[in-house]
């Protein structure tokens, strides 16, 4: 299922504001004991938060106003920024942050920098961006069904070729003569955990017998994998296995089918790439109906092959 794991890749929405540096000192800590506690009484039922006008003004900047929603909008676009500190003061941080950019805008403004040519083209960027992503979450990410996602890992589920995983045991040493010493053992009866426990230079091995647990094809050295896949239950290597990290001596415990993980635990990979399907034939159906040119022919070959990619 790897394209499950894959998220989607849409152009990310927001801009970068320069801010003042807010100090917020904690509180002090009070150095009497502390009271002891009251009666323990029953607690009070939460009352539900009094719904919030956006049209309410928050703050008068020379005159002009700045309302909740456009604080809301601070809040959400800095809220990197706000991350780090105690949610009762990201307020007053946000709306002096809108404040801020208020009174810098204006006199930017002032100033006539809004009509730097520099400037108008970045801002002409930044609205198409804007505009990119409210077209990806309207028409894309809000249209996506429950029973779109669900489709997709059936077929994700259905497109996986059945494997099988192993349980296996490992000795792992230095040298071909300590590998062949130790299958002489075992061919003489010893126990393979204890032989494990006593020789094997795998850390995590010398306490577990060597235990490496489940896994699945592809998640060993190829020598390793080649060999632990070809053994049957209950048998263990009769020639040394050479690899990288020295001579192993594999035993394997057990075989079964490698089942697909739960709808719940995918679900959100499953939604994004339904999204990320749904954006690339969006973006691929709005390509087609417009004309694009590129007079550098190197630069459009470059580009048709990346476009092909997709």
């Amino acid at each position: 299922m790897s394209s499950l794991f894959r998220r989607a890749s849409l152009a990310s929405l927001g801009l970068a504001f320069g801010l003042s540096a807010l100090s917020l000192s904690p509180l002090m800590a009070q150095d009497t004991a502390p009271a002891q506690p009251a009666p323990a009484q029953p607690a009070a039922p939460a009352q539900p938060a009094a719904p919030v006008d956006p049209n309410a003004v928050v703050a008068t900047i020379n005159g002009q106003t700045l309302t909740e929603a456009d604080l809301a909008l601070a809040e959400g676009e800095l809220s990197q920024q706000f991350a780090q500190m105690p949610p009762e003061q990201r307020r007053a941080a946000a709306l002096s942050a809108a404040i801020e950019i208020k009174v810098m805008a204006a006199q930017a403004v002032t100033t006539g920098l809004d009509k730097d040519p520099d400037f108008q083209r970045r801002m002409a960027f930044l609205q198409q961006r804007a505009l990119h992503g409210e077209m990806v979450e309207k028409d894309v990410v809000d249209k996506v069904t429950d029973a779109e996602v669900r489709a997709r890992y059936d077929q994700e589920i259905a497109n996986t070729p059945p494997t099988n995983e192993v349980h296996a045991r490992h000795i792992l040493v230095k040298s071909k003569e300590e590998a062949d010493a130790i299958i002489k053992q075992l061919a003489g009866g010893a126990d393979f955990q204890k032989l494990a426990n006593e020789h094997t230079s795998d850390p995590s091995g010398k306490t577990s017998g060597g235990d490496l647990g489940w896994f699945g094809p592809g998640q060993m050295v190829p020598e390793f994998d080649k060999a632990v896949f070809a053994l049957a239950v209950g048998k263990y290597t009769e020639q040394p296995v050479q690899s990288q990290f020295g001579w192993h001596v594999i035993q394997v415990e057990d075989k079964r089918a490698k089942q697909p993980p739960a709808f719940d635990q995918v679900k959100d990979q499953a939604r994004q790439a339904v999204i990320r399907d749904k954006y690339i034939a969006l973006v691929k159906s709005l390509r087609a109906e417009a004309k694009v040119e590129i007079p550098d022919e190197k630069l459009k070959k470059t580009v048709d092959a990346l476009e092909n990619t997709k």
